[in-house]
This record gives C-alpha cells, sequence and structure tokens, in this order.
C-alpha cells in the first residue's frame, strides 16, 4: 500500500468540522446510570497456567445492562504495593484469548487488566463473553459496525463503551491496584474504545491508542474499501434511505467528539500507509484532543502500525507519566 491520504503537513493540522448530537453528553450520562443501576460485582479468581513470574486471575463484572463481562487480570507475582493499572480492550474480532498472550504490562510492573469484547472472539482470538442484547437490532451487515446502528440506544458499541467504564472500575476495584493510577490502551478498535473510556472517565490519568478505529467514520467510509469501516458503507448501499439515520447514530459514537471530552495525557500511534484506520481519521481525533497530547507515526506501516517499537515507545511514555 502507498501513501493514499493527505500529505503528512496536511495531516498535522487536519481538524475537520465535528458533526455532534445536541444530547451527546446526556445520552452518555444516561447510558452509564442505567449501567451503574446494576451491581458491578467484580470477581477475581486466581487461576494457574504454569506461569511463574505473574500472577493470573480470571475476571468477571457486569458490563452494560447487568450482562456478565469477562477479561483477565495479571500482576507480577507476590506483588507487595498497591499497582498502577493498564486497562486494555482489544482490536476487533477478537477476544481476550489466553493469559500469556498479555505479559508485557506486569513484566514492567504494572497491574494488568484485560477486558474481552461481547459478541467477538472468533476471528483471530478466542473470546467468552456474549452479547445478549435484548431489544433485537435491525438487519445488519456481517459484523458489528451496523448492528443495530438505526437508533443510539441500541447501537452495539453502546453496549461495548458501557462494559469498558465498568472495566476500569473493576480495575479500580481490586485491592493490588492503585485506583488513582489507571490508564486505557489498544489498538485499532482498542484504541477507538480507549479513547471513549477515557472521555467518559476523566480521571483516567493516561490514555495510548494505537491506529484507533471508530473515529470519523463518514471519511473513513469515502476513504478506504476495506473492513470494517466498509460494512457501514455496504450497509448504505443497500438501505439507500437510511443514510442520515445511520450517522446520526455514529456521531454518538465518533472518537473524533469523545477526543475533545478527554484530558488524560496521551500518547497516539498512527500508520500513513493504513488503509483500514486512513491516517486523516486518526488525525482527526487527535487534533481535537483536548489533553497533553503526543502521536508516533510509522511512515511506511499499513495497519500493523509500530508492533513492538510502538509498545517500546508505550512503556517510556509510561514510565514518564508515572514517575
Amino acid at each position: 500500500m502507498a501513501f493514499f491520504d493527505l500529505p503528512l503537513d496536511k495531516l498535522e493540522s487536519y481538524l475537520p468540522t465535528r458533526t455532534e448530537p445536541n444530547d451527546f453528553d446526556v445520552f452518555w450520562a444516561q447510558t452509564l446510570r442505567e449501567t451503574r443501576q446494576f451491581t458491578l460485582n467484580p470477581q477475581f479468581t486466581q487461576i494457574d497456567i504454569g506461569l511463574r513470574t505473574v500472577d493470573t486471575y480470571d475476571v468477571t463484572f457486569s458490563g452494560y445492562g447487568g450482562q456478565s463481562v469477562k477479561g483477565w487480570f495479571i500482576v507480577p507475582h507476590a506483588a507487595k504495593t498497591q499497582l498502577p493499572c493498564m486497562v486494555e480492550f482489544i482490536g476487533y474480532g477478537g477476544g481476550r484469548g489466553f493469559p500469556f498472550d498479555w505479559l508485557t504490562w506486569a513484566n514492567v510492573g504494572y497491574a494488568h487488566l484485560v477486558m474481552d469484547t461481547r459478541g467477538q472472539g472468533s476471528t483471530w482470538s478466542t473470546g467468552d463473553t456474549p452479547d445478549p442484547e435484548p431489544d433485537g437490532s435491525n438487519p445488519h451487515i456481517p459484523g458489528f459496525m451496523t448492528r443495530g446502528v438505526l437508533n443510539p440506544n441500541s447501537y452495539y458499541y453502546r453496549r461495548v463503551f458501557a462494559d469498558a467504564v465498568r472495566a476500569i472500575e473493576t480495575a479500580r476495584a481490586n485491592p493490588q491496584v492503585d485506583a488513582s493510577r489507571i490508564a486505557v490502551t489498544g489498538g485499532s478498535q482498542g484504541g477507538g474504545i480507549a479513547l471513549a473510556s477515557a472521555a467518559l472517565m476523566p480521571d483516567v490519568v493516561a490514555a495510548l491508542p494505537d491506529v484507533p478505529f471508530l473515529c470519523h467514520y463518514r471519511r473513513a467510509t469515502e476513504m478506504t474499501n476495506s473492513a470494517p469501516y466498509s460494512e457501514i458503507a455496504r450497509f448504505c448501499q443497500r438501505h439507500r434511505d437510511k443514510i442520515d439515520t445511520v450517522f446520526n447514530t455514529l456521531s454518538y459514537f465518533d472518537g473524533v467528539n469523545f477526543a475533545t471530552r478527554a484530558h488524560a495525557k496521551t500518547l497516539f500511534s498512527v500508520a500513513l500507509m493504513d488503509d483500514i484506520c486512513p491516517p486523516s481519521t486518526v488525525f482527526a481525533a487527535y487534533n481535537h484532543y483536548a489533553g497533553p497530547k503526543q502521536i508516533k507515526i510509522w511512515q511506511y506501516n499499513n495497519h500493523e502500525g509500530g508492533q513492538s517499537f510502538q509498545t517500546l515507545e508505550k512503556i517510556k511514555f509510561m514510565r514518564a507519566v508515572w514517575s
């Protein structure tokens, strides 16, 4: 993939006009009130799968609608003091997998909570959390991008973002965690969820979204034929009379709108040849971000971004944040 989006100097100043519903904040306040009516009920069950440098826990908590959400909680073995915690969200289609898939942050010395993504986990890693939405859904393109998209109240990511807030609250409930030092991170879909959760939980200390998805939806559908954004375009191709309704719903879930409400220290990453999350969609969120910010640019990479190189940048960034 060659460069296909705006040149870098234009990306760095790209500040598109946001499309935001008047009741954006009311919608999310109501969503979280409804979610918190259910007892969080965080459960941490220690398991032994042969790892010796970390302690591993199977996590369950109540997410959106009181529905059960799974995760992993991993800490350095026999930690003696409360630790800062990284709460991590997963890329599109993936699930929590196995604890040994998530060893970086505990080996840096932090607690690490990984949230399973409801309904996903059958593409590139396994998941264990269903999406038992009782309200039903409109007909949708296979995948998650158009599930319930004709109404913000039924849209799939309303449930996921509410789960993410509860995951942060679950991390804080663990006695091994320093509740005042929580950061959120994730790549692609996980980056989009991290961005939303940093806005919805304003006392999060840091947010590290890598090549974030779920940002600047309309431009994304006009820039790329790649999935998952193509699910939206295909839905609009079939449901020609619903285009305005679709993008009105998506405006409640756009990372660009969340970015203006997020004040945590942040380290973004972007890949300039990324045809899945086009660079201008990432820069739209980054340039609108309200808090102290940095971005790492991977010039010749596609959606894989910086991979291990970016992990090193994130480790250095978090050492500075928590020093």
